[in-house]
């Protein structure tokens, strides 16, 4: 008997996990392909193309001027999130003072605080500043609540990163702010192409400020404009499943192509550490 033989229960398991996740697409892609009168069943392809699902929905729920805002609140929340982030974890990983591990201590314990509990008092604060129904105010909104996990993420990845590297720099002529943006920053690739993952995920397919604090609808993202959508439409599944695909697909593919450099930022940092 050869011991060494690996088990095949865990791909088993793998294979298992992957064809539930992937059986929710496959309805999504079937409904969002037929026509509203084909009689056949969900878990069959249809042996035609019938488009016409996504361009009722693209113009019936406004899904253009959704997904612009969508692009321009995740850009600039993600933009703001990188920059800030690193700029804060930089003197927490090279400066341990006391202070600067308090100020560490509050930034992670923020992570435990659902932002939902804050809710009600979060939203009178935006009526008295007037930022309800505008985009810089979901964007200060996403920024203010990825800023934790992107802080904790940097402030890891620099303390793998030698002081000797700034040492040089600095014996070179280099100021501190150019040391940080022509030496460590370019450095921290691995850790921002987490921090895209992760917070452009989240800005992406958020729902759960974007429904309280985007109510006009010149204004609506993605996931609140399918929400009533699906009210409005729910007699036509096929209009419903191509504008939730279209929904899904622009971040699907933008999380595709990162994850790849995310995998292989991981093995450097391992390197690294």
């Amino acid at each position: 008997m050869n011991r060494n033989r690996h088990p095949k229960w865990p791909v088993v398991i793998s294979i298992i996990i992957a064809i539930i996740h992937i059986i929710p697409f496959y309805i999504l892609i079937t409904t969002s392909l037929k026509a509203i009168d084909d009689p056949s069943s969900k878990w069959i392809l249809p042996g035609y193309l019938y488009l016409d699902n996504f361009m009722n929905a693209w113009d019936q729920a406004r899904l253009s001027t959704s997904f612009k805002n969508n692009i321009f609140i995740t850009l600039a929340s993600v933009i703001l999130v990188i920059v800030l982030g690193a700029v804060s974890a930089y003197p927490l990983a090279r400066y341990r003072t006391t202070w600067n591990k308090l100020m560490y201590t509050v930034f992670i314990s923020a992570l435990i605080v659902p932002p939902l509990t804050i809710l009600v008092p979060l939203y009178k604060v935006y009526v008295d500043l007037g930022a309800l129904n505008t985009l810089w105010g979901i964007v200060l909104l996403h920024v203010t609540f990825n800023l934790p996990i992107t802080i904790f993420l940097y402030t890891g990845f620099i303390s793998t990163i030698p002081r000797e590297l700034d040492e040089a720099a600095m014996m070179d002529g280099s100021s501190r702010l150019g040391l940080f943006f022509r030496i460590i920053l370019p450095l921290l690739k691995p850790a921002t192409a987490t921090v895209v993952i992760l917070s452009g995920v989240a800005v992406w397919n958020d729902y759960q400020f974007s429904v309280f604090f985007l109510q006009k609808t010149e204004v609506h993202t993605i996931t609140v404009a399918l929400s009533a959508f699906f009210g409005q439409f729910n007699n036509n599944v096929g209009w419903v499943a191509a504008g939730s695909l279209m929904a899904a697909l622009p971040i699907t593919l933008v999380y595709l192509f990162l994850q790849k450099y995310f995998i292989e930022g991981m093995a450097a940092g391992a390197i690294k550490a």
